[in-house]
């Protein structure tokens, strides 16, 4: 899959994320348990830990800012995606369904969606 096709299915799961997390906050439960299993399986890699304390940091806000930051698109929260703590909070059926659906979509759906959640952004 192409680099901006691989950031636009990490994009639409984080928006999807921020959905169930604005209606169940004990998602942030779910994320900081897994940074803690993390930091113990990779106790040895200061690159990972760095990215742990990040998140730990940035769990520790306003979960409307959580999601704020989960559905921009910079570059820093693009970065961040890549190591995204709400690992396992979607179900594998809705991971898949994304990624089919981002996969196979034409260029004008891919357009389209961008669209769609710039609209969405502005809204919020």
């Amino acid at each position: 899959m192409h680099h901006s096709a691989t950031d636009q299915v990490s994009l639409e799961l984080a928006r999807r994320i921020a959905e169930r997390l604005r209606r169940q906050p004990e998602v942030l439960d779910f994320a900081r348990a897994n940074l803690a299993r993390w930091s113990q399986q990779n106790k040895s890699v200061p690159s990972l830990l760095r990215c742990y304390a990040e998140w730990q940091q940035i769990l520790s806000r306003p979960v409307e800012e959580i999601c704020t930051l989960l559905c921009s698109e910079s570059d820093n929260a693009q970065r961040l995606r890549q190591n995204s703590p709400f690992a396992g909070v979607l179900s594998p059926t809705e991971v898949w369904e994304i990624k089919a659906r981002l996969r196979h979509a034409p260029a004008d759906e891919l357009k389209l969606a961008k669209k769609r959640k710039k609209q969405y952004l502005q809204n919020l």
